[in-house]
């Protein structure tokens, strides 16, 4: 099961709720156990931050991260000294715009940016 489908199910056991019926848990249920409750919400709360995470991710290109190799170097410089832009090499190497800009500047084909 997946996070974003099982989240709902912990979030309804959280509150008290059957996930299935709606209907809500007595007082003598073991979720409302101080315990347990805390133990819910605690899962809750790391499930929803991983959720998120996992979208971040998918909005990502697909070479994020991951490391460069020597013919994907000589490709960057070469599109680039052909007159590629970094928005357009980005799209072409799958990588973000601050990547393309830093293997560049590695490359020695633009200067570094001041952080300043």
């Amino acid at each position: 099961m997946q996070l974003d489908a099982a989240l709902p199910i912990v979030r309804a056991l959280a509150d008290g709720v059957n996930p299935v019926t709606g209907e809500a848990y007595p007082e003598s249920s073991p979720y409302a156990e101080p315990r347990t409750l805390r133990a819910l919400y605690s899962a809750v709360d790391l499930m929803s931050k991983e959720v998120e995470r996992e979208k971040r991710r998918e909005r990502l290109p697909a070479n994020f991260g991951k490391p460069w190799s020597e013919g994907e170097d000589r490709a960057l410089g070469a599109a680039f000294d052909a007159g590629g832009t970094i928005p357009e090499l980005a799209r072409k190497h799958l990588r973000t715009q601050s990547s393309i800009r830093l293997r560049l500047e590695k490359l020695g084909k633009i200067q570094p940016t001041n952080a300043e």
